[in-house]
């Protein structure tokens, strides 16, 4: 793989304080990675007209994990799309019905992508017990992932852990996106359940979403430069070893 290709699978998370500093961060990072993430926060912050300038820097993955009724759902993705992103995010959680309306919502062969998110990766197997959710994470992704898959949507957002099982559901095509990125060595944050680059890699991810470990590091351009690194590394070793099993 060469850096190119590293950093196509690389998204840098915009999730900064103010606009003047997510502006700076586009324009930084956007021709050196393949995505940019605008989340809740920012969207709330600079709203539609902020997504369209980031996506003059680069593909925008618009990451508002969208949750209510599928009327709701449906027309808000439309909105969306409207934007200029590249790939929106909805939780399958919302089920069934909510979920096509999403995928309904969206045509045309330029349509951006439209993933679903699974289990938050600050989630734990502690943590769930607070919730009315029974089962292990692993099982929840697995089930909420094949829903997703059911109603047709391009992928899903998981955590590393879940990677074999997402893997196994899908086939060509079908994203795997995944936070929790962290490296080497590096504080986990309030990330649960995360692993580094080139374990997430080697287990099947297609996009990395990665935010603090590069964006709040003493020097943000070496942090890229080392992340981007080990990507190539990793693809190294996957040439040796038979290639990694990615969905795209």
């Amino acid at each position: 793989m060469t850096r190119a290709g590293a950093a196509d699978r690389l998204c840098i998370a915009l999730d900064y304080a103010n606009l003047a500093e997510i502006r700076e961060a586009a324009a930084r990072f956007g021709p050196r990675v393949g995505w940019l993430k605008v989340g809740l926060e920012a969207f709330v912050s600079g709203g539609p007209a902020l997504v369209e300038e980031v996506a003059r820097h680069g593909k925008v993955f618009l990451d508002l994990k969208l949750h209510d009724i599928p009327n709701t759902v449906g027309r808000s993705v439309a909105a969306a799309a409207r934007t200029g992103a590249a790939m929106i995010n909805v939780h399958a959680a919302g089920g069934r019905a909510m979920l096509m309306a999403a995928r309904e919502a969206l045509a045309g062969a330029d349509r951006p992508l439209l993933i679903a998110v699974t289990l938050l990766t600050s989630i734990d197997a502690r943590a769930l017990a607070d919730l009315p959710m029974s089962g292990h994470p692993e099982g929840i992704v697995r089930r909420l992932a094949s829903l997703a898959r059911e109603c047709g949507l391009d992928g899903v957002v998981c955590s590393p852990m879940e990677l074999p099982v997402v893997r196994s559901l899908g086939g060509s095509g079908w994203m795997a996106v995944v936070p929790g990125i962290r490296p080497a060595g590096s504080e986990a944050g309030d990330q649960k359940r995360h692993t580094t680059a080139a374990q997430a890699l080697a287990a099947g991810a297609d996009v990395l979403v990665v935010g603090r470990p590069v964006t709040a590091a003493k020097d943000p351009d070496a942090a890229l430069g080392e992340l981007l690194g080990e990507i190539e590394s990793a693809a190294k070793e996957w040439t040796k070893g038979g290639g990694a099993k990615t969905g795209v």
